[in-house]
């Protein structure tokens, strides 16, 4: 006598299996197990926010591990500490002209946080735009809503969004606390025009590194040898620039990718007479120059890079 099979489980809702007569070849389809997407359909805008957003974290190490905080924390510990010395400074000796005359003006302030600077623009740009390269990421971001163009707007984004925290922010503080010392600007219309003064020059530096940053990143995968060429692109650029000015006309300084973007914001802040080497004109019209550069070796990189998705 032949054994009797044992009874099938019954079926479970929802499960989309096929379940059937045991020996008989019958099956009955329970389910097909396909929803169509009924949710918010938030297009390209809320893809490239959700780049940009993810890209800052990746940058400043939020939910990654305690080294990957190391070097982010360093360069804005580097460019707001001159800041809060000096606030110090005019706040303990607030009736010492002697004292206070070594305190910077806004614009020479960059001087002290170019290192800062520097290191933000050396590791930002590798860090967003390499690793999604080399892992085959990028990919799978451009078969989402995302073009190649979109995906890069979001990527710089980010960038600027990180070097506008070490650009723009340490003057504004100064600014703000000298004001409530009363040793600021003088009346609300000053203030206004100081105010707009640091965001301009901020904003020229910002957006000048994000895309030389980004133009030197998007010529390889790897992280150490973008953060490399940028170095040497700003160190070799400074030094060739200074051997031509010491035979020649100080234009040549339009060639210093270094201190270019810091002469235009002492420019920007008053002009020859406070340090400035390059007049507003010369300054921003040469910073216009290598920003669209960079930018369109980035956009031609990315427009010929082959991607599997």
């Amino acid at each position: 006598m032949s054994a009797v099979p044992p009874p099938l489980p019954p079926p479970v809702p929802g499960a989309g299996t096929a379940v059937g007569a045991f020996g008989t070849g019958e099956a009955r389809i329970l389910e097909r197990g396909y929803r169509r997407y009924d949710g918010p359909r938030l297009g390209r805008a809320s893809s490239v926010r959700t780049v940009a957003s993810h890209a800052i974290q990746r940058v400043l190490g939020i939910k990654r591990p305690a080294w990957a905080k190391v070097l982010p924390v360093v360069a804005i510990a580097i460019a707001y500490i001159p800041a809060i010395v000096f606030v110090g400074i005019v706040a303990l000796t607030p009736n010492d002209p002697t004292v206070q005359q070594h305190v910077p003006t806004y614009g020479q302030y960059y001087a002290y946080i170019i290192s800062a600077i520097a290191l933000f623009v050396a590791i930002v740009a590798p860090e967003v735009l390499c690793p999604d390269r080399r892992t085959g990421m990028l990919g799978l971001y451009l078969a989402s809503p995302l073009s190649r163009d979109t995906y890069l707007l979001g990527k710089a984004l980010a960038v600027a969004a990180v070097l506008a925290t070490v650009s723009i922010g340490p003057p504004f503080i100064m600014m703000i606390a000298f004001s409530v010392q009363g040793h600021g600007p003088v009346g609300p219309g000053d203030l206004v025009l100081t105010a707009l003064r640091i965001i301009g020059a901020g904003a020229a530096i910002t957006i000048f590194y994000t895309a030389m940053s980004l133009g030197i990143s998007s010529l390889t995968d790897r992280k150490a040898f973008a953060s490399a060429g940028i170095i040497l692109a700003l160190l070799v650029t400074a030094a060739v620039s200074g051997a031509l000015q010491a035979n020649g006309s100080p234009a040549y300084e339009l060639l210093n990718l270094f201190h270019l973007p810091f002469d235009l914001a002492v420019a920007i802040h008053g002009g020859p007479s406070s340090g400035a080497r390059l007049s507003v004109l010369a300054a921003s019209g040469a910073t216009l120059v290598w920003t669209l550069l960079f930018a369109a070796v980035a956009r031609f990189r990315y427009a010929h890079l082959q991607v599997t998705r």
